[in-house]
């Protein structure tokens, strides 16, 4: 799973207002911001094998980011630090949190199994990257009926849906183009493209709420 991800951050963003947008869209992809930046170090192991059907990834070694205690770590931390940083209230905090772990209970749909259920104990997965066309319409459901929630809760609020809908829509650009790239090249060059996307995620996020601000100071 890739944007399906964000379903969750559209979600907790339309709950919990109070958390900017950028901090749920973070949290959606925290655990593979994590894992892109142990697998660059060969601290985590993968490669690709383009005979696979849907997903080329071959997730060898990832207890510190996709295994079930590993991702509850990064919930927690992610919680206390929305808390603690960020001053933002418990609930949000908690949003977040939720936001963070989500992202391992929408891999367990799609990935083989590759999660551990504990450090070095069973691995699962329900495996729908095999069937590439319900998994894809299960990511672009989720993100449509999260991302519309999210609009229409703008809409609401007499925020302009229109940055809503392009910032959808390069979501939708960005798993087009994560469709299309080759399954081969190096793991720490997949790393560092995976890393960027997420990072560029995260600032248009934040974009779309800065130009939120200044129409509110210009109204």
């Amino acid at each position: 799973m890739f944007v399906g991800h964000y379903a969750a951050s559209f979600a907790a963003k339309s709950l919990e207002p109070r958390a900017p947008l950028w901090t749920y869209i973070a949290a959606a992809q925290l655990v593979d911001i994590g894992w892109s930046g142990l697998v660059m170090a060969n601290i985590e192991r993968m490669h690709m094998d383009a005979s696979l059907p849907g997903s080329p990834l071959v997730l060898e070694y990832m207890p510190y980011t996709h295994s079930l205690p590993g991702a509850l770590a990064w919930a927690l931390g992610a919680a206390i630090l929305a808390r603690l940083v960020l001053r933002l209230p418990w609930r949000a905090g908690l949003f977040i949190g939720l936001t963070v772990f989500s992202h391992w209970l929408g891999d367990l749909l799609v990935h083989r199994p590759d999660l551990e259920l504990w450090f070095g104990g069973q691995k699962v997965g329900f495996g729908l990257w095999n069937y590439p066309v319900p998994e894809e319409a299960l990511e672009m459901g989720l993100l449509a009926i999260a991302g519309a929630a999210w609009a229409w809760g703008r809409g609401a609020r007499a925020q302009s849906v229109a940055p809503a809908l392009m910032f959808l829509g390069f979501l939708v650009v960005l798993q087009i183009v994560a469709l299309v790239l080759p399954g081969g090249g190096d793991t720490a060059g997949f790393g560092r493209t995976a890393l960027a996307g997420y990072l560029v995620a995260t600032f248009l996020a934040w974009l779309t709420e800065r130009g939120d601000r200044r129409r509110n100071a210009t109204s």
